[in-house]
Parts: structure tokens; sequence; C-alpha cells
């Protein structure tokens, strides 16, 4: 049987992280018999990347394809970049600072769209089982639902958005849906991608038989202020967009408070980024999703107010 995985993997200014996961994957089971390419885009990183090239020249056997960039992407357009890119049906999309904790993951992540309830349901999205990597604690931001403490022990549920880190998709999906939002550089392109996936007709789900680590490196992160202004701002563009205008307001709301309590009531980034906000509606043109799909919103417990 042809070999039916795509690894993608964005990097920037993790050297050390990215050997780490090349080390890992080179360990696993069966990765030539299931993974047809490593697909690893290096994000115009401005640190060295030799102990990884070296890695990659030692390994001529893995299948990896090394990208150097001569742009920073950032994290939407260079998921576009490697889904344009990828030639295998499934895709595994893995940050740089992961590791597998089992050397039989990506056996099991290869079969993960060949259990009945997800052809059942028809999903095309699913984010792996998420753990810190030194504490082995659950990492709550990576888990797809905010529901967490009602669903964490449960193998596999139904959801409405998926988590970066780790995740498994159909290639075929962004073919009815198109690509990863380019105006978006860091945060929430995982949600508009979710909605225009639920309003195709498909399903988004979590499956816990692949243990992902996430050291979640600071390396190569954005300023924890950059990082929520980018979350509010494209938040609001993601509720305008596909839900009713309710959630427009309210996103915009919450996610103000929000800002400001995480940062220290940082005056400057917030009416900033609140000007930003007011253009959304006259620059981003409403699509907004089905009755169904908000009944299939509902169905899962969705939290859309903020």
């Amino acid at each position: 049987m042809a070999p039916t995985l795509s690894i993608l993997i964005i990097t920037y200014n993790r050297p050390e992280d990215t050997l780490a996961l090349l080390q890992n994957l080179a360990t696993q089971e069966a990765l030539q018999q299931h993974v047809l390419e490593i697909l690893l885009l290096n994000n115009a990183s401005t640190v060295p990347y030799d102990i990884v090239t070296a890695f990659i020249q030692k390994r001529s056997d893995l299948p990896i394809n090394y990208i150097d960039h001569d742009e920073n992407l950032g994290v939407a357009r260079g998921r576009n970049f490697l889904v344009q890119k990828a030639k295998a049906p499934y895709l595994l999309v893995l940050d740089d600072d992961v590791e597998f904790a089992s050397n039989d993951a990506i056996v099991k992540a290869a079969a993960i769209f060949d259990k009945p309830h997800f052809k059942e349901h028809n999903t095309a999205i699913v984010t792996l089982n998420i753990f810190y990597f030194d504490t082995r604690a659950r990492q709550r931001t990576a888990f797809p639902h905010k529901q967490m403490e009602a669903l964490q022990d449960k193998p596999w549920f139904l959801t409405y958005y998926f988590t970066g880190a780790a995740h498994m998709m159909h290639r075929a999906l962004f073919d009815k849906t198109g690509l990863y939002p380019e105006d978006f550089f860091y945060g929430m392109e995982e949600y508009d991608l979710s909605y225009r996936a639920i309003d195709a007709g498909y399903t988004l789900a979590y499956d816990n038989s692949v243990v992902v680590l996430h050291k979640e490196s600071a390396t190569g992160r954005v300023t924890n202020k950059q990082k929520l202004a980018m979350m509010w701002l494209n938040k609001s563009k993601v509720a305008w967009r596909y839900l009713p205008k309710k959630y427009f307001y309210s996103t915009v709301a919450m996610w103000a408070l929000q800002y400001l309590k995480k940062t220290g009531f940082d005056l400057g980034g917030f009416f900033g980024t609140l000007k930003k906000i007011s253009g959304v509606p006259a620059n981003n043109k409403r699509s907004a999703i089905s009755g169904g799909s908000l009944d299939y919103l509902r169905k899962v417990k969705a939290r859309l107010w903020f």
C-alpha cells in the first residue's frame, strides 16, 4: 500500500527543537511505509540550522524535503505554502517543538481516518492528544474544546475547532474550503478554517490514540502583547465573517477585557488594536455559515460568544 501521510512542519529559530523532532520521527515504526514526505519549511530563521541540515544529509533515507525560505510567511501563509506542496491524501501537521511519546505514533496516526466513527461523521480534521513535554500535564490551550474537564477522558469526540500543535487533516478538504486566511500572521487561523470546513459538510474531532509532547518553546514566538493583540483582532474577524453579528460584538468586548487583564492595562496596544477591529466590518466580507452549521455548533456545545 502506498504511503498516505505528508508531514508538514514550519520552523523559526528553533534548530535544537527541530532536530529533536526529526530524530524522534526517525525512531518511528514503519515510517517509510506510512509517510510519503516530511516537508520542513524554515520560515526565514535568523539563527543557523547547521545541526538540522547535517542530520538531513546524514539521514538521506528519510523523505525530508527541507525548504529554506527567504521570507517569514507566518503561520497561515506558511501552512498554505506546505499544503500546496503536499502530495499525500492525509496531512500530519506538527509544531517544530513537539515530539511523539511513543514510537508507534505514526502507525496510529495513519489509521485515524479509517476509524468507523470518523468515516460516519465525515471528519476531516482531528486534533491529537497533546501534553506538556516537561510536566506531562495535559495542555489546556491545545485541547480542542473549552469543556476540557467534561471531555478529557473520552477516547474521541466531535468538536468545532482544532489546535495547531499537532493535528491530522484530509488534503482534499482544501479543495472545498480554500486555504488558510493569509491576512492572519499568527492566531485564530484554525477557527477560520474550522468554520469553513463545517459549512462545507465536514466535522472536526479529537482522538486520544496519538500522544504528543509539546515543549511550547518561547524561542521564535511573538511577545505576549503581540500575541493577544493578534488573537483579539483575528478572532473578531472570524466572528464577523462566519457567525451571527451578535457574536462579533460579544467577541470584541470579551477579548477587549481579556487583553486589558492579561497585559496589565496596556492602553497603547488596546486602542491600536481596537482601531484595527473597528475596520473589520468594512474590510471583511461576511460569509455567514448556514443554519445547519449553526445547529452542529450547538450540538457540540461550541463556545461562540468570544
